[in-house]
């Protein structure tokens, strides 16, 4: 056979037909992908309990109707789950066909679950109102080291009943409820964010949030005030609402924004989700805050303020100087700087208002030009008034440290060896010796006022009594305050002098009359003569029994001390006139020397108007 022939036997061309079209391989991704979406439809549709779930029916016979978040935790741990596994597969699905049918089931089943957790969100805030509560919340936090992180890492069958055991066995029922929400409410929230649908649960959360709050200051008699609604009321009106925002500020600060910043920051605790709590505390809780410092700025800035509203302005500066630290910490965010912002205003307009107050008080003083004088010698109203004040203001030393520290000296300076103790530190606090200083300045301005009514008495020896009283009830007040502390133990000591010095110059001149009846020598004199000194020393010290008995001495110690001196000088030198002239005195004639303290029991009393038993000027501090 030829060679062709056997070519065309072995090489014969057949027609070849072409292959039938490949499909795509499936992998073990694919298959695990269709399982999540196979779980997740089950889950979610089993647990959708809208309204259009239960208008069209559910495609799973056993669709619940009760909350997913009750009970044991293990449905909610399923449920989330299903959830992230339902966005890996998504995920997946995008990467490999964007336009496939079942990923648009997956996003129908994503959306569904999105609002079950979304409604779940919003069952917990609302129905734990009272567990989530900014002091439970406080509290519960501090329980909070042994529990777990969040729901899906509870145990698959952990109970209600069981957590309690979790968390710890001495937590109360509240803060084992408020616990279980707090966990539950981190979990959604970590769930919802992680799948893209955090503007929803951020847009529950802090409209439930902030109601609470609003809520609760509004309850605590805070309200949104304007400055000419503070201009205009009355100071009784206005202090009313100063003592309700004093006793507000407490709780907010220390309980309300507090509670609210450990909440919001355990709810959105996950690392990348950081703003978002800052985000939610700081549209809760800034505007409330604000118009909570803002208070006080307008109370400063009130055209009302004067020296005797000193107190309750410088009660509002120590409750936020005071709270500062801590609103520092809580408002730490810089979306909520304004916070802080307006705490720092309220303090420098409140500082200007008590430097003001203080300048009004020292022109007060120095204005001061009645002319009446006291009746009696007694302690003048204006020394009442001014260290009655002083009192008072030595208790705010602390925040007047602050207020002052950079405040212009006095326009007359006092040496520091005026206030100061050489005894005390030299370390002391700079500021603190300012306000000594200060203190110290407005006393001075008020004895020398004393100085000049002391002129109006007609009589010298009342007007040594007058400084005496008015000196010693200085002692006494500055003694029995914080103003000893201030001013020191030499400071003390000076002016017990100076009333020991008025004292005894009132003695001298009072009585130097009655003491220059009686002869130098008590023998020299013949019995006329004798008779005489009798008649006139009796004369001389009658009348002035009779004249102090209107006179007085407000401090009984002071007025037993110079009722024993005046006794002591008279008695010795009677005494010994008496006994050696008393031979041919006609019986009745004199007064006998045991009589003498009988007489003086009657003077220094005073009466009503004397000043002896008028009140001090008394403040209202809270």
């Amino acid at each position: 056979m030829p060679r062709k022939g056997m070519r065309t036997i072995f090489f014969k061309s057949s027609p070849i037909s072409s292959p039938p079209p490949s499909s795509p391989r499936r992998t073990f991704s694919d298959s695990l992908m269709e399982e999540n979406i196979a779980t997740a439809e089950f889950l979610i549709t089993k647990w959708d309990y809208s309204d259009s779930a239960s208008a069209s029916g559910s495609s799973h016979g056993s669709r619940l109707t009760t909350p997913l978040f009750t009970g044991t935790r293990n449905e909610a741990k399923q449920y989330l789950n299903a959830v992230t596994g339902l966005q890996s597969a998504m995920q997946y699905l995008v990467a490999r066909d964007s336009t496939s049918t079942t990923l648009v089931r997956a996003q129908f089943l994503m959306q569904l679950a999105m609002k079950t957790l979304q409604k779940e969100f919003y069952r917990i805030l609302s129905s734990n109102r009272d567990h989530l509560d900014p002091e439970t919340v406080s509290v519960s936090s501090r329980s909070s080291v042994d529990r777990p992180s969040s729901v899906s890492d509870y145990d698959d069958e952990i109970s209600e009943e069981e957590f309690t055991f979790t968390a710890g066995n001495s937590i109360s029922e509240t803060e084992r409820v408020s616990m279980l929400a707090m966990e539950d409410l981190k979990a959604i929230a970590e769930s919802m964010i992680a799948c893209g649908y955090g503007k929803e649960c951020v847009k529950v959360y802090t409209i439930m949030r902030k109601s609470i709050v609003d809520e609760a200051l509004y309850h605590l008699g805070v309200e949104r005030l304007n400055l000419p609604q503070v201009q205009k009321m009355d100071w009784e009106v206005l202090e009313l609402k100063i003592r309700s925002w004093l006793k507000a500020v407490k709780v907010a600060v220390g309980t309300l924004f507090h509670g609210e910043r450990i909440l919001c920051d355990y709810v959105f605790s996950a690392a990348s989700e950081k703003r978002i709590a800052e985000s939610c505390f700081a549209e809760i809780t800034r505007d409330s805050a604000v118009m909570l410092f803002g208070f006080p700025e307008m109370v400063a800035k009130c055209k009302k303020l004067t020296p005797e509203k000193m107190f309750k302005t410088l009660d509002l500066y120590e409750a936020i100087s005071d709270h500062w630290p801590q609103i520092e910490s809580t408002f730490s965010f810089e979306s909520t700087s304004t916070v802080r912002s307006q705490a720092v205003t309220s303090l420098v307009k409140l500082g200007e208002a008590v430097r003001t107050m203080l300048t009004d008080f020292e022109s007060a003083i120095q204005k001061e030009n009645s002319r009446k004088p006291v009746p009696g010698g007694g302690v003048h109203p204006l020394t009442r008034y001014v260290m009655n004040y002083l009192t008072f203001l030595a208790d705010y030393s602390g925040v007047l440290t602050d207020i002052i520290a950079d405040w212009p000296q006095s326009p007359m300076p006092v040496p520091e060896s005026y206030y100061r103790s050489p005894t005390r530190e030299e370390n002391e606090n700079e500021n603190a010796s300012e306000i000594s200083e200060r203190i110290a300045w407005l006393i001075l301005v008020v004895l020398c006022k004393l100085d000049g009514k002391a002129e109006l008495h007609k009589d010298v020896a009342l007007s040594y009594l007058f400084l005496a009283n008015n000196m010693q009830y200085v002692v006494v007040k500055v003694r029995r305050s914080n103003i000893g502390f201030l001013l020191g133990e030499d400071w003390l000591a000076n002016h017990k002098l100076k009333v020991k010095e008025y004292v005894s110059k009132y003695e001298r001149v009072a009585w130097n009359k009655v003491v220059a009846a009686l002869p130098e020598n008590p023998t020299a004199a013949g019995e006329v003569a004798a008779r005489a000194c009798f008649v006139a020393f009796n004369a001389a010290f009658r009348e002035e029994c009779r004249k102090q008995s209107s006179w007085v001495v407000s401090d009984p110690k002071l007025r037993e001390e110079i009722k024993g001196s005046i006794g002591s000088m008279l008695v010795l030198k009677y005494s010994d006139f008496f006994e050696r002239n008393r031979v041919g005195l006609e019986s009745g004639m004199g007064i006998l020397p045991g009589e003498i303290g009988h007489y003086l029991n009657d003077i220094l009393h005073g009466s009503e108007d004397s000043g002896s038993l008028s009140s001090p000027h008394r403040y209202n501090r809270r």
